[in-house]
């Protein structure tokens, strides 16, 4: 009965975090016209990529090792995303690039996340994903990606002193590093993530 509550109670949180940014303007303010549409596209892109390069300084400054993971992989995608938890409900959104390297592409993309547990606070972190193979880039980009409650145990650390020193293996061939606001991040808290391309930005 509990566990059934509890999963309501994600469902309820992912709802309304996924809409509460499409919705707002539409409940307080007036049509948009193409024109701004466009102009906000636009600067939408240019403070994700802002974004992207401040992440990726912090995380070459910390992890020195990533730099060379990620010139050498296949792709690689930054998000930031922030969430909050009000007692037993989380949740929170993000928003990210992935880099194609080999079709010089890069795609926008979103998070959205859902946890369940006791407590309250406001919490904001990275994530860098680092490709090995162009199958594992172009899955990500066509079918997203999402973690379940299984990923914190398959998290592995990288080797001391290796490429992916500081990073964590989520799957076979991808990596990913995780900054909290003090730091790198030594614990996964992906679960109940998804990862998805954003179609209004692409």
């Amino acid at each position: 009965m509990k566990k059934g509550i509890q999963f309501l109670l994600m469902v309820v949180a992912f709802a309304l975090v996924f809409n509460i940014n499409n919705n707002a303007y539409a409940l307080f303010g007036k049509d948009k016209t193409e024109a701004e549409k466009q102009e906000e596209g636009k600067q939408e892109k240019a403070d994700i990529r802002k974004m992207v390069n401040e992440t990726l300084s912090r995380l070459y400054k910390l992890q020195p090792g990533a730099k060379s993971a990620i010139s050498k992989s296949a792709g690689y995608a930054v998000f930031n995303n922030f969430g909050t938890k009000i007692l037993v409900v989380g949740g929170g959104t993000g928003k990210g690039i992935l880099f194609d390297k080999k079709n010089n592409k890069e795609v926008f993309m979103r998070m959205i996340e859902a946890q369940a547990g006791l407590g309250m606070g406001i919490k904001k972190f990275s994530v860098i994903f680092v490709f090995d193979k162009q199958s594992h880039v172009d899955s990500f980009v066509n079918s997203g990606w999402e973690f379940g409650g299984q990923a914190t145990a398959a998290a592995k650390m990288g080797e001391e002193g290796g490429a992916f020193a500081g990073a964590m293996s989520v799957s076979p061939g991808v990596w990913m590093y995780q900054l909290a606001d003090d730091g790198l991040a030594v614990e996964l808290t992906g679960k109940g993530t998804k990862y998805y391309k954003d179609d209004n930005l692409n």
